[in-house]
């Protein structure tokens, strides 16, 4: 069963932290990415640019419309995920409690499941 760990971060909280401590807490992820990757237990992870570098699409009634970040009404941003193999959801919740990242940021976790399941 797959699950995914979303990394939800302030959006302040990169350049607040500078570039000497960043460094550090990336290098704890890169550990923690290693030790899933070792047991078997993580598809895919990486960490994401600041919102304010990104784009959001949506197409209504025909009509493209972009919007460029930074995204004002977001105090909060998708910093990163990790996409678990695991069974269960207590494993999954386990795993997001070992994430360094449970420090710094909030640990979304989420079955993949299709659109229509509810």
């Amino acid at each position: 069963m797959s699950y995914m760990l979303l990394i939800v971060e302030p959006t302040e909280q990169r350049e607040e932290r500078g570039e000497v401590a960043g460094r550090a807490v990336y290098d704890r992820m890169l550990k923690y990415r290693a030790e899933l990757q070792s047991r078997g237990q993580l598809v895919a992870a990486e960490s994401l640019s600041p919102a304010k570098t990104g784009v959001r699409i949506e197409k209504r009634d025909g009509q493209t419309r972009l919007l460029d970040g930074p995204f004002a009404e977001a105090k909060e941003m998708i910093g990163g995920f990790f996409l678990l193999n695991v069974d269960t959801y207590d494993e999954a919740f386990a795993l997001a409690e070992q994430c360094p990242a449970a420090e710094w940021c909030t640990i979304e976790i989420r079955k993949v499941a299709p659109c229509y399941e509810y």
